[in-house]
């Protein structure tokens, strides 16, 4: 099942789904930047911290879902 999460673009403006297994790591620079697998970078508004809790509600929801 692929996973993900909401979050908001720079601009305030837009907003879109990544896929949570794609973020290789979190970097506050002070700008929020997602570094992906591929490379790229993403910065959003979110800071580091709801991001993570955002792929830890994911996560959650995800496992419930798939419980039997």
């Amino acid at each position: 099942m692929i996973s993900m999460i909401l979050v908001t673009r720079i601009n305030k403006v837009s907003q879109f789904h990544i896929n949570e297994d794609m973020i290789e790591f979190i970097e506050e620079t002070p700008d929020t930047i997602l570094t992906l697998e591929s490379g790229k970078k993403i910065a959003v508004m979110e800071s580091a911290i709801e991001v993570v809790e955002k792929i830890r509600e994911e996560k959650i929801r995800i496992r419930r879902a798939t419980e039997f």
